[in-house]
């Protein structure tokens, strides 16, 4: 609780892998924008998150070697200077070659070698921007996305477009964590899925590599396409917490100004900008010896909500100022005037739900919604009765046909989608998980939903459908089987 704001929130840091501070590294290379000191800083801590074990970099601390996380890894330290012949250099290289090379490497992180040169555009999947005019009715378009990966997929699509050249002013390459020559590498991109959809897509990309090289660009449509993307970026840029409030999406919206020839100090632009730098936590005064690193995200909603439960649990009275402080924080927090990107699927809904982070309007999620609830519930349940119940009118709109709940939409399981080349990271989507459904059932019943009432019915079988052979349940946003269980 020392940590409790004076406004009465709680915020801790939130770590990931490697991959986001070597994506920081390259978005000022990209840019020609660079930060020596904070630079040296994140190579410190991508050096400090190597495995002994294998020589590169997990995805969770203690995990297997990540080709992916790796490959980003070595070449941010590579391009802030470390020399390739010391010894954790050399590690890593020789744990990416015995891989298979960075050519294994998944969609996004040769995205991001492309570039900079490092790979041709052929190596990565056909997105021509063209995508964001495609209607809701047909089968491919964003609206089928997750939010994330619409909110990363919107900025890449002009990037994509464009097919721009880092500035990379220290002119620094990595041809040597290849296998083969990336000259003689001739399939890139494989069906993810191995189904199929996966043939077909596989077949689609081929078509589209030669369109959106040589035809689309000089078509009218493509013009159109980036006004498009632009106008669904602009009204998302959310200030200071930037486009969806995550740093892939605020990354590549960067980018996407600086390609098309935005000024740096075109409003756009600079708070593209602002919110990327305002993800950096400066661990100086919190942990002495740790060095800086950049968080994908702020995580206030959920870390002030979890905290005031603990509180509750650890014997702490209902009012208790810190819990009373951290609930009327919560409370002004909700959003209750914005129609976000869920909206398409139910646009008679009313808003009500929180966010992960501390402003993200088009984009609340019913986990956060449903933890702050029953928090706000358990306190003070007539104080906050109209928080609560536009919290339950939100989640019980927000059920998926099949009885349970993703976390931002509702029926976002085009699993087809999952086949396509760009997709193979496996988190296009947001389907409905145990976890997120287990949750918002709680949160219904705890503030007065009967067994009989037709939404726990549904959401109860739904639970029911999805348990193991072994008895557990697999949770998404948790680890995992414990969590979901």
């Amino acid at each position: 609780m020392a940590r409790q704001q004076a406004d009465g929130h709680i915020v801790f840091e939130l770590e990931a892998d490697a991959t986001i501070p070597a994506e920081y590294i390259f978005l000022n290379h990209f840019l020609d924008d660079l930060e020596p000191e904070l630079e040296a800083e994140m190579a410190a801590y991508l050096r400090s998150i190597q495995s002994d074990v294998h020589g590169g970099w997990p995805l969770f601390h203690d995990g297997d070697f990540n080709i992916s996380a790796s490959v980003k890894a070595y070449y941010a330290l590579k391009i802030v200077g470390d020399d390739i012949s010391a010894d954790h250099m050399v590690r890593a290289r020789k744990a990416i070659l015995d891989y298979g090379g960075a050519e294994k490497s998944n969609v996004f992180t040769r995205y991001a070698l492309a570039l900079f040169g490092q790979v041709p555009w052929r190596a990565v999947p056909a997105m021509p921007v063209e995508l964001m005019l495609m209607p809701r009715w047909f089968p491919v378009n964003i609206w089928k996305f997750s939010y994330w990966s619409r909110t990363v997929i919107g900025p890449l699509l002009i990037l994509a477009s464009q097919r721009p050249l880092a500035k990379n002013p220290r002119g620094v390459h990595c041809p040597e964590i290849f296998k083969t020559p990336v000259e003689e590498i001739k399939v890139w991109n494989v069906n993810p899925t191995g189904t199929r959809w996966g043939d077909f897509f596989i077949a689609l990309d081929k078509l589209l590599q030669p369109l959106e090289k040589h035809i689309l660009p000089r078509l009218p449509f493509r013009k159109r396409a980036i006004r498009r993307a632009l106008e669904f970026i602009n009204p998302r840029l959310n200030g200071l917490e930037g486009l969806g409030a995550i740093f892939p999406a605020m990354a590549n919206a960067t980018m996407a100004f600086n390609v098309l020839g935005y000024d740096r100090e075109h409003p756009d632009y600079k708070i593209a900008l602002a919110s990327v730098r305002k993800l950096v936590v400066d661990t100086a005064d919190k942990r002495k010896g740790k060095p800086q690193y950049c968080q994908p995200c702020v995580s206030p909603i959920w870390d002030t909500s979890l905290s005031a439960h603990a509180l509750l649990e650890a014997g702490v009275e209902r009012t208790d100022e810190r819990v009373i402080a951290a609930c009327d924080w919560l409370a002004k927090e909700q959003i209750l005037d914005v129609k976000g990107d869920w909206s398409v699927n139910v646009p008679d809904l009313r808003p009500g739900g929180w966010a992960f982070q501390y402003k993200n309007d088009y984009y609340p999620d019913v986990d956060d919604t449903a933890v702050v609830g029953m928090l706000l519930h358990r306190v003070d349940s007539k104080k906050y009765a109209q928080n609560i119940a536009r919290a339950a009118e939100w989640i019980e709109g927000m059920q998926s046909t099949n009885g349970g709940w993703g976390s931002f939409d509702i029926d976002n399981d085009a699993e087809f989608l999952n086949s396509i080349p760009f997709a193979d990271h496996g988190a296009l989507l947001d389907p409905p998980t145990v976890d997120v459904a287990a949750r918002c059932i709680s949160f219904l019943a705890q503030v007065g939903y009967e067994k009989d009432h037709p939404t726990i019915k549904r959401g109860i079988a739904y639970l029911k459908s999805e348990q193991e052979e072994d008895g557990s349940w697999f949770g998404r946003w948790g680890t995992n089987y414990i969590y979901g269980t």
